[in-house]
């Protein structure tokens, strides 16, 4: 066993992340200037969007999303129950109301008939679509912009687990021209335990008319943000054009994510070795299902969840992962679905079985270690504890 405990998902962050955070606060400017902007450049032609919004927070990007794309009190949004609670919270924030269904047993995303099926029964409310990548798998987008298309609505996509994922060979925020005539923004996490972290933070690409909006909602809703009203030539006049949040990445967090990103590929290629090693070593094991990406994606492998089978164990999965903790190893479960929270069982008056593919598969979900920081000691320890817990609890 090993003698250290092994964190879920340590970032990875290097000596050029470290000495562009001390040149920002050796410089005159710390808070939203001009490394936030080349970060948003930077990201925006990373991904081929036309422009990029760097924000305090993938939340703050799909509330900004839902806002531009025309979101108001009343409307509904049709969303998934498998996500983080933020995702749906934004909904709530907006005096909308968000209409959850149900996901695809493989990939546990969204089900696009099961999109077409609400949008249809919304009578024209529904305003948006925000299907979510689920562990950094994208969820099958064509035939949700196709529904979305044909119900004029918005497609606000949650991509906080899928820097740097592809569907169809296009990279998820790169816009698709035959899609053109549909509203389709797309937010990001740089959260600590993301692919591409600036510890807190995150980005949403889109059309430059639409981002623009976004970024003066971003911050107060003013009309010039200080950067501009303080550097060489500025004006102290503002105005405000919209009654806004706050919103904005400061400097210091854009100068972690300037080297990340440039980063991004190498730490993705030492993902992939681990996801490999995974595969391989675990693939034996009758104890769990381990994930299948389509063919036609390419995961950014944010997560990897194994589903146990629990009708071959003697044990629960609460007690599997209490197995592997004792053994120094971290896991965590994505996630709880939505429709079992407190709030929205209670408002919505939501059942368990009313998902019954989000409810059984969430049962069954692990999330093992997978960090780009991770020594090849690390994921071995990690394959020999996931064996040892899992042949143990056979029947």
């Amino acid at each position: 066993m090993r003698e250290s405990f092994l964190s879920f998902a340590p970032p990875d962050l290097g000596e050029e992340e470290i000495a562009e955070v001390v040149d920002t606060l050796r410089s005159d400017w710390i808070t939203t200037g001009p490394k936030v902007q080349r970060f948003e450049a930077d990201f925006a032609a990373y991904v081929g969007a036309e422009s990029a919004a760097a924000l305090s927070s993938c939340t703050a990007a799909l509330h900004l999303g839902l806002l531009v794309a025309g979101v108001r009190s009343g409307d509904i949004v049709v969303s998934t129950p498998m996500t983080f609670s933020s995702s749906i919270h934004v909904i709530e924030h907006l005096g909308a109301t968000p209409v959850l269904v149900d996901v695809e047993p493989d990939t546990l995303n969204i089900d696009p008939a099961a999109v077409e099926r609400a949008l249809g029964d919304a009578g024209g409310k529904a305003k948006a679509v925000l299907p979510v990548h689920l562990h950094g798998h994208p969820a099958d987008l064509e035939p949700i912009l196709d529904s979305a298309r044909r119900h004029h609505a918005a497609v606000i996509e949650d991509a906080a687990h899928s820097l740097p994922a592809r569907y169809r060979g296009r990279l998820i925020g790169e816009p698709d021209p035959l899609w053109d005539d549909v509203p389709n923004l797309v937010a990001f996490s740089f959260y600590a335990t993301k692919n591409l972290t600036t510890a807190e933070g995150g980005m949403l690409t889109g059309p430059r008319k639409m981002i623009d909006e976004a970024r003066v909602w971003g911050l107060h809703g003013m009309s010039r943000d200080a950067h501009k009203r303080y550097e060489s030539g500025g004006s102290w006049r503002y105005d405000v054009l919209v009654p806004g949040f706050k919103y904005n990445m400061t400097d210091i967090q854009a100068a972690i994510g300037i080297h990340q990103l440039r980063r991004l590929e190498a730490m993705q290629a030492r993902r992939r070795q681990i996801v490999s090693c995974y595969d391989e070593a675990l693939a034996e094991l009758d104890a769990m299902e381990l994930p299948r990406p389509r063919p036609d994606v390419e995961p950014a492998w944010h997560i990897y969840a194994i589903r146990l089978h629990l009708d071959r164990l003697r044990i629960g999965r609460a007690e599997f992962i209490e197995r592997l903790a004792k053994l120094n190893i971290g896991t965590s479960v994505h996630f709880i679905p939505v429709h079992l929270m407190t709030y929205y069982r209670e408002r919505y008056g939501y059942k368990p079985d009313d998902f019954p593919v989000a409810n059984s598969q969430f049962e069954r979900l692990v999330s093992l270690p997978l960090s780009p920081r991770m020594s090849d000691q690390d994921v071995a320890d990690v394959i020999e504890a996931v064996r040892e817990v899992a042949r143990a609890a056979l029947r």
